[in-house]
């Protein structure tokens, strides 16, 4: 009688997931130097995504005790994400008495009735799946929803990520052992294979602690990434680097091997973790050069490079109660450069709550787009920053730029001419600008017409006096500066009362135009970015 109900339990899940796959139209992606590129349109295809946790103790993705899964992949789409990145724990594909317990068994095993109560309640036919069943069956509702899925091995050891001393760190830690890293990173490759939602697998998230070294991050990285190529060639193949993901600077000195081609992406992690709240206050036009060059030194490189590979920025967040003021800053430094490169990208994260995490039940996620209980967001302001990010600015059939958006990283809006007056619009409806060179007319594309200053507080106009000369005046590479009739600069800025673009005195820039070592200003205000477009 078991074995009975058993099988028939696996011929209905075998029919669901043929199912929810067949709903899927998504195709194989390559890569096209450092683009991403639908294989079948020869079209760009960029990933902006939202990272989902399924790593942690109990092995379920998080938020199916607070809503039906479709309520949640719908407020992906519907937020402008066209992906998620979605983990996974080693030990789940590799040992059956995690992967084979039952999403009931799960949660028993932790106590966790109230968690048990509301996935009986919104989701009720997960209980009896086995939490590998269950993380199949949300990528295959992903892909039901057209969203594209990069699956992300986070840990082995199903547990929070990420401390140096976890034991998850790096090859030869006490819960990651090679061998059984690619054992699992065949199972899931293999596992997945007739998925086409599924565009990528990335080999390993932060890799960390006192055993990481260049040599080994080699030889195991070369072979994680030829292991999952061998089992499923249609996947992108992401690999992270060594520092908690935030330095690939050595591949300028040695190349990564591998027996494939146009599969190969490389990842990073953003964050401003470490950097206190008074240094950005004080400091905020020099922290962003600082970190930008960072970025750049260290992976953002790979896109320019002579043989250049996409870069995937798979996680970059803030706390969005908007309490911190490094975190605020922080993120419209980010997003300029984002806006910049166009890279791919992955936001940190989705989930409102933890059903466990570190041994607390129903923990918030301040990082969290959405709010506890998972219905609405917890902060749509930032979410609607996103929008030029989200949107593919270039394209590989131009290697040049054709016009430029002028982008206020602060406010996520772009400068529009409505009637020859300047405002804040949609990225969507940006107007175009010509390449602008330091000290020279910022002129509109296909005119005669040129951005000119009037006076201090007075808004800038476009007309075809061309005399305004427009530099870039501070450390951030972020203002932009010309001089009125009296021979004084003033900056772009954007009022924070009514939203009107005006001409004031260039916040936290001293008279000669050199940047101050610190400033109680915020000049964020003050920033716009021209970023390159084909599209």
């Amino acid at each position: 009688m078991m074995r009975t109900k058993m099988n028939h339990h696996a011929i209905l899940m075998a029919l669901f997931l043929l199912q929810v796959v067949a709903f899927s139209n998504s195709a194989p992606l390559s890569t096209n130097s450092r683009w991403l590129v639908d294989s079948v349109t020869g079209k760009r295809v960029k990933l902006a995504c939202v990272n989902w946790p399924s790593h942690l103790e109990p092995m379920i993705a998080e938020g199916l005790d607070k809503k039906p899964i479709n309520d949640i992949i719908q407020k992906i789409s519907e937020n402008g994400f066209n992906c998620v990145r979605f983990t996974w724990p080693t030990y789940m594909f590799t040992r059956p008495e995690y992967g084979n317990l039952r999403v009931s068994e799960s949660l028993d095993k932790y106590n966790l009735s109230a968690a048990k109560a509301g996935i009986a309640k919104n989701n009720p036919q997960i209980l009896s799946l086995t939490v590998v069943e269950l993380h199949k069956t949300v990528v295959g509702e992903l892909g039901k929803n057209k969203v594209m899925v990069v699956l992300d091995n986070h840990v082995s050891l199903p547990t929070w990520c990420c401390a140096g001393n976890d034991g998850n760190g790096f090859f030869g830690d006490a819960y990651f052992d090679p061998k059984e890293w690619l054992q699992g990173l065949a199972a899931v490759a293999t596992a997945y294979k007739g998925f086409p939602q599924v565009v990528g697998m990335s080999l390993r998230n932060e890799l960390r602690g006192g055993r990481q070294n260049e040599p080994d991050w080699y030889k195991y990285m070369q072979e994680g990434s030829n292991t999952i190529h061998a089992q499923n060639p249609d996947l992108l193949v992401i690999v992270s680097g060594l520092y908690t993901d935030t330095n690939l600077g050595y591949l300028r000195s040695k190349a990564f091997e591998i027996n494939f081609t146009n599969k190969l992406v490389f990842e990073a992690h953003w964050y401003t973790f470490g950097i206190p709240d008074k240094a950005w206050s004080d400091q905020t036009n020099n922290l962003c050069a600082t970190v930008t060059k960072r970025a750049r030194d260290n992976y953002l490189f790979l896109t320019s490079a002579k043989n250049s590979f996409p870069v995937f920025i798979s996680e970059f967040g803030i706390d969005e109660r908007g309490l911190s003021v490094a975190d605020s800053r922080y993120i419209t430094c980010f997003l300029a450069a984002v806006a910049e490169f166009d890279v791919d990208w992955a936001l940190w994260s989705l989930q409102g709550s933890y059903i466990l995490r570190q041994g607390k039940l129903n923990l918030d996620e301040s990082y969290g787009i959405l709010d506890i209980n998972w219905d609405r967001l917890r902060n749509p302001a930032f979410v609607s920053r996103l929008q030029i990010v989200q949107q593919i600015n270039q394209d590989f059939t131009s290697k040049k730029p054709t016009y430029y958006k002028m982008f206020h990283p602060l406010s996520g809006q772009c400068v529009q001419i409505v009637k020859n007056e300047i405002v804040l619009a949609n990225c969507n409806n940006a107007s175009r600008w010509d390449q602008h060179q330091d000290d020279s007319p910022i002129k509109l594309e296909g005119t005669a017409e040129c951005l000119s200053v009037d006076g201090d507080g007075a808004a800038p106009h476009v007309s075809e006096d061309c005399s305004s000369k427009w530099k870039i005046v501070s450390s951030s590479g972020l203002h932009l500066a010309a001089q009125d009739g009296k021979g004084e600069y003033l900056c772009l800025e954007v009022n924070a009362s009514d939203s009107r673009i005006v001409t004031k005195k260039c916040l936290c820039v001293g008279n000669d135009l050199s940047n101050l070592r610190t400033c109680a200003d915020n000049p964020q205000s003050q920033w716009f970015k021209l970023v390159p477009a084909n599209v």
